[in-house]
């Protein structure tokens, strides 16, 4: 069992033996604390996020442009569907 000190600021650090036994480099962790005080870390997943930019919108929108004979044909088969 290896243990670990709690620093001033609340943080602690991993043994190297313990990183490497997990394959742990630079990651981001989820940190859970047990009904009885146990406490859990679990790898995070982290997925990098793409702000849209205007220029970035026009491109989606151009590339979900319907043509307008498609477009009626769309809005006559909800019509004829109920919808």
């Amino acid at each position: 069992m290896d243990t670990v000190k709690l620093g001033r600021n609340g943080q602690l650090s991993l043994p190297r033996a313990v990183m490497k036994r997990l394959h742990l480099g630079n990651e981001t962790l989820l940190l859970d604390v047990t009904d009885d005080g146990v406490i859990r870390l679990r790898p995070a997943a982290v997925l990098p996020i793409e702000m849209y930019t205007p220029k970035r919108i026009v491109e989606f929108e151009g590339e979900s442009a319907v043509d307008e004979i498609t477009r009626d044909a769309v809005r006559k088969a909800l019509a004829h569907a109920g919808g």
